[in-house]
């Protein structure tokens, strides 16, 4: 039976999916100053922590991390580290994302009591610096899972990012692999103990790659897991918007899963873009906050000026520190797209130059004849660098990715095409790729029993919320009861599946079973296809899981999904 969305709750998730923004359309939208609505800043309330200890580890631990606004903040609880030390995420029982819930919670009702949590983790989420919040989600991210591997080291991690979070999930997953560890220690955890990553909208997706880079079949499934994502070598065309945040997994190759939906500009970029690339760049070192609030104000412009400012002097500095510059292919374009990203760096030594007075050098006297061919391939090299930029800046980017109902940054929750050979969702498959993954922890890995009782133990912050959200504590059958009937922004669609389950953000983690009132709206919201799809994918994960760990064929899920009628305005 179909379960109806509250007008209250489709109402917010239309306020807030306009809101949305995602790091393909930031430096376009900043430098043209695109009106976008402002999500309101997360309510908080007055807290009082209290301890509240854990005596096990987890069999599998997932780490997520939502997209702009949609993160745990003061008024949450949150963990806290054996030694009492308060740690950047909270329980997905503690906190609930529209967007993420379907995929990270869809594991709880697979596996045994205490074998599996989710964990959100707790950053800026915002655009006041994108770079800044970013760079500060790994460095939560990096921190959480440390605490818990140094408490648990038989724990295994998967982490799971949409949107801005899905930057965070790429840059935290490549770092993880690409650790040296030879003599045998890790600045973060052994790679080894991280068994699936899943990025929804992956932003440094390399041209034309598929959804599992690494893998033995990069277009049909991670390694060891034997459900097919799609038939065929279908692929998405282009390539993430921040090329520069690209790479190798490295010992997580084959253990990736990098979704990126034809038309989302934030993972199919096309080529030759260079002018919105530059853009691009910009955009993530400007406050698009105050930007976005405020429009172009003397602080804002001062901003914008600070860092083009920053930029034009690197380019300079960079063609100065190349002996044959004038020689070379590389057109000024070129230059500034290079320096503006924000992870270049330049070679101090290199940058040091000769300021004495002299007589010009044979070098220069050279370069001047360099000069009229040089710009002849500047022109040339600007035209065909930017074939597709009019194109794109013509096509609504922020509509074609963001626009409501339609943009393509929401296809995870309803890109399934039965007819085409995909069957689930992104959503949905990697829903039932982590409960496969859980499973497997649960089976193979024998949960830490630790000498000292105090050092396997996570402890959860609770804080005070306001009279109308206290709850008082129920036993853990009962949590499971209330909560599965009512559901976090789920409906119920039919599936082949005898043991349909939701997606509901429970926890049969053993901190005390209080039920936590998240204390504000989150600034991001799942479209209506997410509630329609909710439990489908819960549904597909529990057959695959188990027949993809005894053989190598599966039969695939039929799913029957419900058509959403576009929203009203």
């Amino acid at each position: 039976m179909e379960r109806r969305v509250s007008a209250r709750k489709v109402a917010h998730r239309r306020r807030i999916a306009g809101s949305l923004i995602a790091p393909g359309a930031l430096g376009l939208a900043a430098l043209l100053a695109t009106p976008w609505s402002n999500p309101g800043s997360p309510a908080t309330t007055a807290t009082a922590l209290t301890a509240a200890a854990s005596d096990a580890c987890y069999d599998m631990v997932s780490i997520a991390v939502a997209g702009r606004g949609d993160t745990p903040r003061e008024g949450n609880r949150m963990l806290v580290a054996p030694d009492g030390t308060r740690l950047p995420a909270s329980y997905s029982s503690d906190y609930s994302s529209p967007w993420i819930d379907e995929v990270v919670n869809a594991p709880q009702q697979s596996v045994g009591g205490g074998s599996y949590a989710a964990v959100y983790i707790e950053y800026p989420a915002n655009m006041n610096s994108y770079e800044d919040a970013v760079n500060a989600g790994v460095d939560n991210t990096e921190t959480v899972m440390r605490s818990i591997h140094a408490s648990c080291p038989d724990t295994k991690f998967s982490i799971v990012g949409y949107s801005e979070g899905a930057d965070v999930a790429r840059r935290v997953a490549m770092e993880v692999g690409n650790q040296d560890g030879q003599d045998g220690s890790y600045d973060i955890l052994d790679p080894a103990a991280v068994v699936g990553v899943v990025i929804l909208a992956d932003a440094g997706r390399n041209l034309g790659g598929g959804p599992f880079p690494g893998s033995e079949n990069e277009f049909r499934n991670p390694d060891g897991f034997h459900l097919a994502y799609q038939s065929g070598q279908a692929g998405t065309s282009g390539r993430g918007a921040l090329p520069g945040t690209s790479g190798s997994f490295g010992a997580l190759d084959g253990k990736v899963a990098s979704f990126c939906s034809e038309g989302d500009l934030t993972c199919s970029a096309p080529e030759n873009i260079a002018l919105l690339q530059l853009a691009i760049n910009v955009g993530r070192q400007l406050n698009v906050d105050s930007l976005q609030k405020d429009g172009l104000t003397p602080a804002t412009g001062q901003d914008l000026a600070v860092v083009l400012g920053q930029v034009a002097l690197a380019a300079f500095v960079d063609i100065q520190s190349q002996d044959n510059w004038m020689q070379s292919d590389e057109t000024f374009l070129d230059v500034l797209v290079k320096v503006s990203d924000p992870a270049y760096k330049l070679d101090a030594a290199a940058a040091q130059t000769d300021t004495s007075a002299g007589p010009i050098s044979s070098n220069q006297a050279v370069d001047l004849v360099y000069l009229p061919a040089k710009v002849r391939n500047e022109i040339i090299g600007f035209i065909a660098d930017n074939q597709n930029t009019i194109q794109v800046a013509m096509s609504d980017p922020y509509q074609q990715t963001l626009g409501e109902g339609t943009g393509h940054h929401f296809d995870y929750w309803r890109d399934a095409n039965a007819a085409g050979g995909k069957p689930l969702t992104s959503a949905q498959y990697a829903a039932a790729w982590l409960t496969h993954l859980a499973q497997e922890a649960e089976k193979g890995e024998a949960r830490a029993a630790a000498a000292e009782p105090s050092t396997a133990k996570l402890a959860a912050a609770s804080t005070k919320e306001t009279e109308a959200s206290q709850v008082a504590p129920t036993t853990d059958s009962a949590k499971k009861a209330q909560l599965a009937s009512n559901p976090v922004g789920t409906t119920t669609t039919t599936s082949s599946s005898p043991t349909p389950t939701t997606t509901v953000a429970t926890t049969t983690s053993p901190e005390p079973p209080t039920v936590v009132e998240v204390a504000a709206e989150p600034a991001t919201s799942a479209p209506q296809a997410v509630a329609e799809t909710a439990d489908t994918s819960t549904t597909a994960a529990e057959p695959t899981a188990t027949t993809a760990s005894e053989s190598p064929t599966t039969t695939t899920p039929v799913v029957t999904t419900t058509t959403v009628p576009p929203a009203a305005g």
